[in-house]
């Protein structure tokens, strides 16, 4: 990472990085996620833990930048840069691997990043979020011919249910994130109830509409109207700022730990919505000013 070489002033490709692995960071420790990994344990997970969270985060950064630097020296939304970001992709996905031990930490939120990193690292001079999510759709639409063709476990049950999984959700523009996640952010940290609960409420909003393929894939559709449901819940009782928010928030954690449901894909989205957040936030990406 460039942080050992401090002589030097970061690139756009290593700034991005750092800001897509910061993202995965943030969201790993947000307290208290519904079933899912944070600060207080493991969820409704027996094979993960924060710090494995940390060092799978940590793995990705040589692809996210890899990926930032492919869409400086290509320039255009195309199958040549489609299929760069997705051979850069896999490879992250292998380096994750062997950092995790075989376990699955990461392997949605790649997608999701690797493609915003992309579209921001195209036009850095460019980062509303509106902007960014429609460049990585544009991309999201192109077919990596190299792509494995075996189905993975969130397009089995994406396609059984007739849900709209990750590729989905990149391919329309991340409305999860554009039309929940960021303006739920905004409201909660506008009404003073500070930035870990406004990550919250982001996170609970994605939860209230999203076909959540995890959870679908691991307790079915009654395992996502729990979520759903329950999310809403929280939100209408005032958020998870308030005391009957974080009552209902403890209800729905214990729903869905019982049930073995845990909302990976609204973690994911979530990082994304972080890293989108901090992005827009800056005056001047292409000149590091955030």
């Amino acid at each position: 990472m460039h942080a050992f070489n401090l002589q030097t002033k970061p690139s756009l490709a290593e700034r991005l990085a750092d800001l897509a692995v910061d993202a995965l960071i943030d969201e790993a420790d947000l307290s208290p996620k519904p079933a899912l990994v944070d600060r207080r344990g493991n969820g409704a997970h027996t094979d993960l833990h924060l710090g494995l969270m940390h060092a799978s985060a940590l793995s990705l950064w040589p692809a996210f930048k890899e990926m930032a630097e492919a869409a400086i020296e290509l320039r255009a939304i195309d199958l040549p840069l489609r299929e760069a970001v997705g051979r850069i992709g896999r490879e992250g996905e292998r380096a994750m691997l062997v950092t995790t031990d075989g376990v699955n930490t990461h392997r949605g939120a790649i997608w999701a990043l690797g493609l915003l990193v992309t579209a921001a690292a195209l036009q850095p001079q460019s980062t509303e979020a509106s902007a960014v999510t429609m460049r990585a759709a544009r991309l999201a639409l192109i077919d990596d011919r190299y792509a494995p063709r075996p189905l993975s476990h969130g397009a089995q049950v994406a396609q059984r249910y007739g849900a709209r999984g990750a590729r989905e959700e990149a391919q329309l523009g991340f409305p999860s994130v554009i039309d929940r996640a960021l303006p739920q952010l905004r409201r909660s940290r506008a009404a003073g109830h500070g930035e870990q609960n406004a990550r919250l409420d982001a996170l609970l909003a994605i939860m209230t509409n999203l076909a959540d393929t995890c959870v679908l894939y691991r307790a079915g559709e009654h395992g996502l109207h729990t979520m759903q449901l329950g999310a809403q819940a929280v939100l209408d009782a005032g958020g998870s700022a308030s005391l009957a928010g974080r009552r209902r928030l403890h209800e729905l954690d214990e729903q869905l730990i019982a049930l073995n449901a845990s909302p990976g894909g609204a973690a994911d989205l979530l990082a994304a919505c972080l890293f989108i957040d901090r992005i827009e936030s800056a005056d001047d990406l292409d000149q590091g000013a955030f």
